[in-house]
């Protein structure tokens, strides 16, 4: 199992002695969560993929490898252009390409654990149409042929203290309880790990990056609840925090507790509760509508936008420091993309209140920067070169928020081309930040303000402008986006914006084998007094760190643009400034000078 190709072949063999012609594998778990576990990293074992969206369709002839535009460049460096196939979604899906590919016959296995229920009903009528079966497969042959695979994480759960959180998990439950009676439901079930996460007020150390526990919930309309985990995670303290409304099981004692709800009217997310919910509560009359604690979570109270204020204070003084420390290095032509990563969070290390990353530091130098979710190994490890670019995103988990920050660095003297693209990202990235828009409208509506200066000279990105983030939870959060259908992250960005989400501010430019370019703040959505007859809407930024003046062409800025900056860069140094050593303070002063003095 050494070679992609002998664990392609050992699958293969597997799908045989299941008597299967094909199998899917998807990139998450049975939470449908965007980032997993390593128990659950059957993709990346397969095919050598790293990315965070993707799926692979192996048949005994052929296999096919499924990206979105983020990763176009990624997946052909991770996988084997000889062994599967590069497929773009969302033009072409799976279930598109197995229907063109099955035959009269063929059995196509699938696990009900690692799918939705609308993926499984349009793949299975596709399927039939060829003559073609979808089978529900009881072991995951994936699982059969990976010799090594981890173990589920042990780590313990850990309590969320009210100091972050700002409200109760009881608060949270009777919540969800009373909106249970409004439905006339019983029981909301509850599958995505942010969710559980915020609704019991406990993180945990089970995937990284992302404060997570595995676990399922019942939630009930009497707002007592029953938790599904290993009752080895949970601790005295913990269990105190839960109280005695809340009943723990083992984790595997859920699908028993599913079908036990029969004759119960019962709520399940067909987005986040796989097949295999639906099939458990076979039973029960089911509603089918959005997870409860999503917008709930999504719309963060006042405790939890003062702890983010604070974290970003805290994360844009440790990316300051390293913008400094960068500012001296990379001239001599020593650094390299792993030694910056490091260093960047040595930076964040030396809060002494960073928990962990929130996602893999995206550090590309030069071509590797036009790789959109670029992820540095020591086999695409790339020296950081004069008279280039260097693209660092990257972000921190701490206890009172959750920061995604990217910025864009020249190293030497830039070229007029690569100025002319920063500042047209960067006037798309105001014309975001800027915005005043009614109550209601979706991120989709806004989504052509951060593109419309790439498009006027015939140029564009192929990623969303902007994603939801968490408290203290997951970087990419739903559900609202700034998108356009496909737009990437997953969604459309059709889901209105409200006071209190945080969402990142993230176009880019990327020529491919050359340089990329992205500029990314997170920004708040809060209300906007502009007189009127509508409740309007606008963003405040939270992200606090200097963008790069050696690659802003002033003159194709208009003078409130270059206000903006100003303004911008002014806060940064009021913020950070008292924070630094004596070096990085006046370099900053010099990083945020107003662009006049340029």
């Amino acid at each position: 199992m050494s070679t992609y190709a002998a664990r392609l072949a050992a699958l293969r063999d597997q799908l045989t002695r299941d008597d299967v012609a094909g199998f899917v594998v998807p990139l998450t778990d049975e939470h449908m969560s965007e980032y997993v576990g390593a128990y659950a990293q059957r993709l990346a074992w397969l095919t050598g993929f790293g990315g965070s969206a993707g799926s692979a369709v192996v048949l005994a002839d052929k296999a096919a490898m499924f990206t979105d535009g983020r990763y176009t460049l990624q997946v052909r460096v991770q996988v084997d252009g000889a062994l599967y196939v590069y497929v773009a979604v969302p033009s072409t899906s799976t279930t598109d390409w197995l229907a063109a590919q099955a035959r009269p016959g063929d059995r196509i296995g699938y696990d009900p654990w690692l799918h939705t229920k609308g993926w499984v009903t349009a793949t299975g009528a596709a399927l039939a149409a060829k003559g073609a079966t979808l089978v529900a497969m009881a072991t995951n042959p994936v699982d059969a042929v990976w010799p090594d695979r981890p173990a589920p994480s042990a780590a313990g759960l850990e309590v969320h203290a009210n100091e972050f959180a700002g409200e109760t998990s009881a608060a949270k439950r009777e919540r969800i309880a009373a909106w249970l009676r409004d439905q006339r439901a019983d029981t909301a079930v509850v599958t995505a790990l942010d969710s559980i996460a915020w609704l019991f007020n406990v993180r945990g150390k089970d995937v990284d990056h992302t404060p997570v526990a595995l676990a399922f919930a019942l939630v009930h309309d009497d707002a007592t609840a029953d938790l599904f985990i290993d009752a080895a995670k949970v601790s005295a303290e913990v269990r105190d925090h839960l109280g005695p409304t809340v009943r723990i099981a083992d984790r595997a004692a859920f699908p028993a507790a599913l079908e036990a709800l029969a004759a119960k009217t019962v709520v399940a997310d067909p987005t986040s509760a796989v097949a295999a919910v639906f099939e458990y509560l076979g039973g029960a009359k089911v509603i089918e509508a959005r997870d409860p604690c999503v917008v709930p979570k999504a719309v963060k109270n006042a405790t939890e936008i003062a702890g983010s204020r604070a974290a970003h204070v805290r994360d844009g003084a440790a990316l300051t420091r390293f913008l400094h420390w960068f500012a001296g290095e990379a001239p001599k032509g020593q650094l390299d993309e792993l030694g910056a990563a490091a260093k960047l969070k040595q930076f964040r290390d030396q809060t002494n209140q960073l928990e962990d990353l929130s996602f893999d530091t995206i550090s590309g130098a030069g071509p590797n920067g036009a790789v959109v979710h670029y992820r540095v190994t020591p086999e695409t490890n790339r020296p950081i070169e004069r008279d280039s670019l260097y693209l660092v995103d990257s972000g921190g988990q701490y206890r009172d928020g959750t920061t995604d920050v990217t910025r864009t660095l020249a190293v030497g003297t830039p070229s007029a081309e690569m100025r002319d693209r920063f500042t047209r990202v960067l006037k798309g990235h105001i014309a975001l930040s800027s915005a005043v828009f009614p109550d209601g409208t979706r991120g989709n509506q806004l989504d052509a303000l951060a593109r419309q200066f790439l498009w006027a000279v015939g140029l564009d990105y192929a990623h969303g402008t902007g994603h939801g983030v968490g408290s203290y939870l997951a970087v990419h959060e739903g559900p609202a986006r700034i998108a356009t259908a496909a737009g990437g992250y997953g969604a459309m960005g059709d889901e209105p914006l409200r006071a209190g989400m945080i969402l990142s501010n993230e176009p880019g430019y990327y020529k491919a084998d050359e340089y990329g370019i992205r500029i990314e703040n997170l920004v708040l959505v809060e209300p906007r007094e502009v007189g009127g007859e509508k409740p309007m809407l606008g963003f405040a930024t939270l992200t606090l760190a200097p963008i790069d003046r050696a690659l802003i062409d002033v003159g194709l800025l208009t003078p409130a643009e270059r206000g903006w900056v100003d303004a911008y860069h002014a806060r940064v140094a009021v913020a950070i400034g008292p924070l630094l050593d004596d070096a990085a303070r006046i370099w900053l002063d010099t990083a945020t000078a107003p662009l006049e003095a340029v």
